[in-house]
């Protein structure tokens, strides 16, 4: 197993170096933060010395191999816009950015698995069809849409919840108070997983209901409760523990729209200030970090497969 991981570490290596290029050079396209500096005050010599200052006035090609030795120096470089080193703004944005998402997917595993086990052993029942309808309608809202509609019912209208931060301006930062600011963030993300997910354990437990072991267990007069929760649901796992490593990546693309609407001070906001200022430094730190959590993400899949199914060996 540790020759895998460690097999598995370079090979990730040069995945996360084309994965850069493909970033910068797209980067690139939108053009440069020079004209973002521009205004009626600003000539055109400084803005020369601007980008000379910056690199900027070197090949695109020139301009990434810079970046990539600073980055192998361990120097993320320092914002355009706020002159603070991209380490630090991304160590201060990281922490909420994986609060965010863990208890996200901490909660669609604890609606999803029960979820999808129930209407896999109840097929074309009551239950099963309102879950599968609930299921279709939480995969197809735009999180956008149900963010908005959960601040106007429960901001707006009831007043019960706040529409948006980490934490109550003024007041210390308790666990209560980030609790209640991460509410609809939360239920955002984890309809969204849910839906999808309730159908993938749905269609994993079926296709193992259907195998002939089960049919034996089950003339043996094994009960109906250790059939399910021991035999079929461990073999089912291998399907599951895939949909969920997929949410990783998902989780990210998910959260950079759900924290800019709540106003949640992670990655996603950092990345969407960083869009919008051209900030190239910021844009390149977020993006390794984001390809560095789902190559990680992987990985753990992997191992996991190993955990749940014993049978599995990696050479």
């Amino acid at each position: 197993m540790w020759k895998y991981i460690a097999k598995r570490i370079l090979i990730s290596i040069p995945v996360l170096i084309g994965i850069t290029v493909i970033d910068y050079f797209l980067m690139s396209l939108a053009g440069s933060p020079l004209s973002m500096m521009a205004g009626p005050r600003a000539s055109k010599a400084a803005l020369a010395a601007k980008g000379a200052q910056l690199g900027l006035d070197k090949p695109v090609l020139v301009q990434y191999f810079l970046w990539l030795s600073q980055i192998l120096a361990g120097n993320f470089g320092y914002s355009i816009k706020g002159k603070e080193a991209v380490s630090s703004l991304i160590a201060s944005h990281l922490g909420p950015t994986l609060l965010l998402m863990g208890v996200s997917l901490l909660l669609s595993m604890v609606v999803a698995v029960p979820g999808g086990i129930y209407s896999a052993t109840h097929q074309s029942k009551k239950g099963d069809y309102i879950l599968m309808g609930l299921s279709y309608l939480g995969n197809s809202i735009p999180s956008f849409f149900l963010a908005m509609m959960l601040i106007f019912v429960f901001t707006v209208r009831l007043n019960w919840l706040p529409s948006g931060g980490m934490a109550t301006l003024g007041a210390d930062l308790g666990g209560g108070d980030v609790a209640v600011h991460m509410v609809m963030p939360v239920i955002v993300l984890t309809v969204s997983m849910a839906g999808t997910n309730i159908r993938y354990i749905r269609s994993a437990v079926l296709e193992i209901l259907q195998q002939d072991y089960l049919r034996t267990a089950r003339a043996k007069g094994i009960g109906r409760f250790k059939v399910i929760n021991k035999h079929a649901l461990r073999n089912a796992m291998i399907p599951v523990i895939t949909v969920f490593g997929m949410e990783i990546p998902t989780l990210f693309g998910g959260a950079i729209i759900v924290e800019q609407v709540f106003s949640w001070p992670g990655l996603g906001l950092l990345t969407m200030s960083a869009i919008v200022n051209r900030d190239y430094p910021v844009i390149m730190g977020v993006s390794l970090v984001a390809a560095l959590v789902v190559l990680l993400g992987n990985l753990l899949t992997d191992v996991l497969y190993a955990v749940v199914d014993p049978t599995i060996q990696y050479h």
